[in-house]
């Protein structure tokens, strides 16, 4: 039935597609295993659309005079459930452009969009009978209506070319707001490899421990520090510059899915993370309830199985309790041979988690996302890094700022 509604899925482009791919992001909590594994297998890189058809989106977002100013490829460099990407150049100086083009109607399609995988699911039967799919799917749409929002995303973008432009470790680029729109966002291009690249796998260990380090103290300065994340963790959003003195670079790409996080939020998952650092099930117990992920009935015994997993989800952090084969010499955590997303779900399923948990607040569901991406990304950097020095001065800031609201 999971491959079935996935493959209805796959026959369609805008938001169906788009919409059943954040699904999966929920479905841990509430669908069997088998049908998660098959929609997270959709791919958000479906065949473009001829130039004919998206041209007209771009001309009546952008206009007929700025059009002129640019030479633009109608073969896309990249093309998703929602939009495509073409390269281009300004005529006047050469400056190397991407132009993001919405697919006409898209937006406008999301509530039908949303019905339409509302019928799918229901009619795969892969959900529990009493289970209230409509949060879930109020929930789908507003993130879809946050991505169709290119205006959005271009304060996004320029908010994290401001915050970061200190740092050397990063690259934003730059939005060209005359050339954008509610349905056209143009950038600068910024070149880059991927993180699975064959160049980026020869770098020396040094050099992938330090990009390590950029993936892992970005995230924990959007969180800890800023309270605003870019939750979609795929290796599209990011590139990495290489440069031969050894100063590499990470270059972000695509904020569509940036989200606020409120600083009591911030401060209660902070008590869960510190908890689980400390293995004081108190603590962890005080910040989950905060945040609404258990209830004040939540048994003993399924709360010392949740600790449990909680410890084994922050082990990157405290090398000394990981197993001895995921630590080196020097007391760094190899995260290229850790399988910690494995090892969490089967202490999740030998204690039967699910069975006493709630539905997840959906601020967990979108952080846990990215978090999920960073230590894929250090895995595949094959990683080896000591962090709870850095985690524990984001705890610290996170603390110094609720103080300061308090």
């Amino acid at each position: 039935q999971a491959q079935v509604l996935a493959d209805e899925l796959g026959q369609l482009k805008g938001s169906v597609m788009k919409a059943g791919q954040m699904l999966a992001m929920f479905g841990d909590y509430f669908m069997p295993h088998e049908a998660v594994q098959v929609l997270s297998q959709l791919q958000d890189n479906t065949p473009p659309v001829a130039w004919r058809l998206v041209q007209p989106q771009l001309r009546a977002s952008v206009g007929a005079a700025a059009l002129n100013e640019l030479d633009i490829d109608e073969i896309p460099i990249a093309a998703a459930s929602l939009g495509q990407a073409h390269r281009a150049r300004r005529k006047r100086d050469g400056l190397e452009l991407v132009v993001k083009i919405q697919y006409p109607g898209v937006a406008d399609a999301i509530d039908s969009d949303i019905k339409t995988l509302s019928r799918l699911l229901i009619a795969s039967r892969l959900t529990p009978k009493n289970l209230a799919l409509t949060p879930i799917f109020s929930e789908v749409r507003e993130m879809l209506t946050r991505e169709c929002d290119y205006l959005q995303e271009a304060s996004y973008t320029e908010t994290f070319a401001q915050r970061l432009a200190g740092d050397s470790r990063y690259v934003v680029p730059k939005v060209l707001r005359e050339y954008s729109g509610a349905r056209v966002l143009t950038t600068t291009f910024e070149r880059g490899y991927s993180v699975n690249d064959p160049e980026v796998k020869a770098l020396s260990q040094a050099r992938r421990d330090r990009l390590g380090s950029s993936f892992v103290e970005l995230f924990l300065t959007e969180f800890f520090r800023w309270g605003l994340v870019q939750t979609d963790p795929h290796f599209g959003n990011y590139r990495l510059r290489l440069d031969e003195s050894g100063h590499d670079q990470l270059v972000l790409l695509d904020f569509g899915a940036t989200r606020r996080f409120s600083r009591r939020f911030i401060h209660d998952y902070s008590l869960i993370v510190s908890g689980a650092l400390d293995e004081d099930h108190a603590r962890i117990r005080k910040g989950s309830e905060a945040i609404g992920l258990i209830g004040a009935d939540f048994p003993k015994a399924s709360l010392d199985a949740f600790a449990a997993m909680c410890e084994r989800i922050v082990e990157p952090f405290e090398p000394r309790r990981a197993p001895e084969a995921l630590r080196t010499a020097a007391g760094n955590y190899r995260f290229g041979a850790s399988e910690l997303p494995m090892r969490v779900s089967q202490i999740a399923a030998r204690n039967a988690l699910t069975l006493s948990f709630r539905l997840p607040p959906r601020e967990i569901v979108f952080l846990h996302r990215r978090l999920g991406g960073v230590f894929i990304a250090l895995a595949s950097l094959a990683a080896e890094l000591n962090l709870r020095t850095t985690l524990d001065a984001a705890l610290a800031d996170a603390a110094a700022q609720q103080n300061d609201a308090d």
